[in-house]
């Protein structure tokens, strides 16, 4: 982890820390600590996050990435298929995400794109 990395965690926490329900400081840490490999860290973020804004397809995408990381698959899919059905349509994103490679072979994840337009 580079120092600005650190930094970025270590700036947002501390936001955090004052302002625990700062919705878009959740979703940026969330994000950092899963670029950083702190997966459960963005675990952790992306269902606080849920909690806060349970209709954000983004949050329920970022969940469904952080749970594809984590080898939880089945879980991954009905995250991302919630994410779909609240609006996420960026379907040429999905298909190339690298945070959903251990997706692409899983059958139930191929029925759900192949569900969608």
């Amino acid at each position: 982890m580079g120092e600005d990395s650190l930094f970025e965690i270590s700036f947002f926490e501390n936001v955090l820390e004052h302002n625990p329900r700062y919705a878009k400081v959740i979703e940026i840490l969330g994000n950092a600590y899963t670029r950083n490999g702190r997966i459960d860290d963005g675990l952790r973020m992306d269902r606080k996050l849920i909690r806060l804004q349970p209709q954000n397809p983004t949050a329920h995408y970022n969940l469904a990435c952080s749970l594809a990381l984590k080898g939880r698959k089945r879980d991954a899919v009905a995250a991302l298929r919630k994410s779909l059905q609240l609006g996420y349509n960026d379907y040429d994103w999905i298909a190339k995400d690298s945070d959903l490679e251990s997706l692409y072979t899983y059958p139930p994840f191929q029925e759900l794109l192949a569900e969608w337009p």
